[in-house]
């Protein structure tokens, strides 16, 4: 997959088949256009094409979103290549990018940059400044212009019946599972393995911590989770415990920031991660995080965690 960061900086090759959006999550639904898309560059010159936008238009357009989103850039990339998408196309959002017309920016843009014959689009695709121009526009530009566009209609999009926004809550709440079967795969945490204050190790239990760089990234519910990794090739299963791990009889981690700590304890794995960027698929959600009375008592419930965690895994 070819990837080019600003569409100025594309260099015309071949023509397009062309989708658009930002593709947060790229969960079942962004999957069927994607699939769409590149169903109609077979047997064709085409090359299918995403025209993505970073940062998400709510972040630069509302100065009040707190949005956060559901795969980083990498993350996005990742997933995107191994669906087959032959060119991935990050387009830095500004409010002056924002600001061009619809005609602007189908003729400028899509057109002459990118050359595109096809377009596949949902029935409520909205573009140009204010988002003022609709399907039917587009559709009337590509008489003008000479591309077709083929519209994903209404009943197709609504039996699917997802949307980032729908994951984000379901994540939000701690509800794995209906995040999980809308993405159609594990949520992903990627970060840097960090040292911390070594009390995993103490209770016989060692933790993997985790920093992820990007702030936007969404992380979920505080609470332990059952998770696994793919580490040197090989997939390691663990859990998981996002929160601020409450103190112990003056056993007390530091809260790591905007969603307290993120620390994985691996089963049967004993090697140095430390500054070893990992990715992490969350698989079920156990428990709340809450206090204990005793250390005694916090370990007995993180064996329970981990019987529980190897039980869901061996099902």
């Amino acid at each position: 997959m070819i990837i080019v960061q600003n569409i100025l900086k594309y260099d015309k090759q071949k023509d397009t088949a062309l989708t658009i959006g930002t593709f947060d999550g790229v969960h079942i639904g962004h999957r069927m256009i994607l699939n769409r898309l590149i169903s109609h560059t077979k047997d064709t010159e085409l090359k299918s094409t995403l025209l993505t936008f970073f940062p998400h238009p709510r972040i630069v357009l509302q100065k009040d979103s707190d949005i956060k989103l559901l795969t980083t850039i990498d993350e996005k990339t990742k997933i995107l290549e191994s669906l087959g998408l032959d060119i991935l196309i990050v387009h830095p959002f500004t409010k002056e990018f924002s600001r061009l017309s619809a005609i602007e920016f189908v003729r400028d843009l899509l057109v002459n940059k990118l050359q595109a014959k096809k377009i596949v689009i949902g029935y409520d695709h909205r573009f140009g400044r204010n988002r003022n121009a609709n399907i039917n526009d587009l559709i009337g530009y590509g008489t003008t212009f000479g591309f077709e566009v083929d519209e994903i209609p209404a009943q197709e999009i609504d039996e699917i019946s997802v949307s980032s926004t729908k994951i984000r809550r379901a994540l939000e709440d701690g509800d794995v599972a209906t995040a999980n079967s809308y993405l159609g795969y594990p949520y992903m945490l990627t970060g840097i393995v960090t040292k911390g204050k070594g009390i995993g190790r103490q209770l016989n239990f060692p933790t993997a911590n985790l920093f992820i760089e990007e702030s936007y990234k969404l992380i979920p519910k505080n609470g332990v989770y059952i998770v696994n990794a793919t580490i040197n090739n090989k997939v390691v299963s663990g859990m998981m415990n996002i929160g601020y791990n409450p103190t112990v009889n003056g056993l007390q981690n530091q809260p790591g920031g905007r969603q307290g700590k993120i620390e994985v304890h691996f089963f049967n794995f004993n090697q140095d991660l430390y500054d070893q960027t990992i990715q992490v698929n969350i698989l079920h959600r156990i428990r709340d995080e809450h206090k204990f009375d005793s250390v005694e008592a916090l370990k007995k419930q993180l064996e329970k965690d981990r019987e529980t965690s190897i039980s869901f895994l061996s099902d």
